[in-house]
């Protein structure tokens, strides 16, 4: 399968950014596909949040060129991760982790784009991909 970016409604599907499914009629695999890209999502903006808060040159756009920039960004992620190794968890770093969704908006998606999404379901729904409380966080009777 190939890599994605995990995004919300309001970003347009293709081929390596996934959406979750519109919540409309879904079916018991499409729930824990959602519930699964959901998740993984937040998992990044708290990540991301976290990252930002101890720099906060990342609180705004950084107005240099790509390569400088991706230098800036793995800098501060060294630099996070030898803090956190010399003084462990802070915890007022993470008290602000916003989840809110950004309401749905009409985009179009690639054809592609739905197979990879449907990839993914179908390896969150096999015994290989399955974790045991996908189904109980999905109120899905396994």
């Amino acid at each position: 399968m190939t890599y994605v970016f995990v995004a919300d409604e309001a970003f347009a599907m293709c081929k390596n950014i996934m959406r979750p499914y519109l919540a409309k009629k879904l079916t018991w695999q499409q729930r824990i596909c959602n519930y699964r890209l959901s998740k993984a999502r937040r998992y990044v903006e708290c990540g991301f949040g976290i990252l930002a808060n101890k720099w906060r040159i990342l609180h705004r756009p950084i107005d240099v060129s790509i390569d400088m920039a991706d230098i800036i960004i793995q800098t501060c992620c060294v630099l996070h991760n030898f803090v956190k190794l010399r003084d462990g968890y802070n915890f007022e770093d993470i008290l602000s982790c916003p989840l809110e969704s950004i309401p749905p908006i009409g985009t179009r998606r690639s054809i592609i784009g739905v197979e990879t999404r449907n990839s993914f379901k179908n390896y969150f729904c096999s015994p290989a991909g399955s974790v045991p409380w996908q189904y109980r966080l999905c109120n899905i009777v396994a």
